[in-house]
């Protein structure tokens, strides 16, 4: 699924609660966003989003307002903007990534929210289940703790001498915790040794690439999310420096100039 269809997705379940109440003439629906990037990186998404809304009736300008909020490779701003967007009384809220699905839930319960990026929504406690979420929130499940195994295999099937791998993953998103522990289980299997790797903020990379250079990993496993998503020229132009092997799970890293990455799945849940 490419990033256009992946939006398009997105575009019907965010229809979905503004179809769900009756059309009102005249009415204006407000739309918030909570998107982890910046606004550079962003703008060929929105515009894919919008194309997708338009095919449902909804046009920007005309009977739609998009309020749009960037953390800026920032978790520890997701609460104060989905707050922020909450008070706005939008009528929907877009959530991109499990911080912002976590943030956006604590700050209402009854705005209905549409997840995206989100790896493993069930295991985070933000639904119920896929098939029956319950409460305020549907949208899309990268269903990515359960390609870790995966992952993993096909590193040691690139590099069949593999015996030791750094993951570098952000300690702070409960979403990564998930998917490192089902990592963790596959290398067992495998009989490789991992290297917890970690940063909470684009502060940490300095140290963490310090740390690394003294200590040369013999592979490099990235996590991709707000924070190693958005540092991704960094950390692809450390492995490149450094002569490391090194495998991201998001197309954006090998965009940067990362060597291979390995793809997503998703599952939709659409009950409200």
């Amino acid at each position: 699924m490419d990033r256009r269809t992946f939006l398009a997705s997105a575009a019907a379940l965010l229809a979905a609660p503004l179809a769900g109440e009756a059309q009102q003439a005249g009415k204006v629906w407000r739309i918030g966003f909570i998107l982890t990037a910046t606004p550079n990186e962003t703008g060929h998404l929105l515009k894919a989003l919008n194309e997708g809304l338009r095919e449902f009736g909804y046009v920007e300008g005309r009977n739609v307002a998009l309020e749009i909020r960037y953390a800026e490779g920032r978790n520890e701003r997701f609460p104060t903007l989905a707050a922020e967007l909450v008070n706005l009384k939008v009528d929907v809220l877009i959530a991109e990534s499990t911080p912002a699905a976590i943030a956006a839930k604590q700050a209402s319960s009854t705005v209905p929210v549409v997840m995206v990026s989100v790896g493993d929504p069930v295991g985070a406690k933000l639904i119920d289940s896929l098939a029956h979420p319950g409460g305020n929130l549907t949208g899309l499940s990268l269903v990515a703790p359960e390609l870790s195994a995966k992952r993993l295999d096909l590193f040691k099937q690139t590099l069949p001498k593999l015996s030791r791998v750094s993951v570098l993953w952000n300690s702070a998103n409960v979403g990564m915790r998930l998917r490192v522990q089902q990592t963790e289980i596959a290398a067992q299997t495998l009989g490789v040794t991992l290297q917890s790797v970690t940063v909470e903020s684009p502060d940490d990379f300095d140290a963490v690439f310090a740390a690394l250079s003294k200590d040369r990993p013999e592979s490099l496993l990235v996590m991709a999310d707000t924070v190693t998503a958005t540092n991704r020229s960094r950390i692809v132009e450390f492995a490149a420096r450094n002569r490391v092997p090194a495998i991201y799970e998001a197309r954006v890293f090998v965009d940067a100039g990362g060597l291979c990455r390995t793809g997503w799945t998703f599952r939709t849940t659409i009950a409200v």
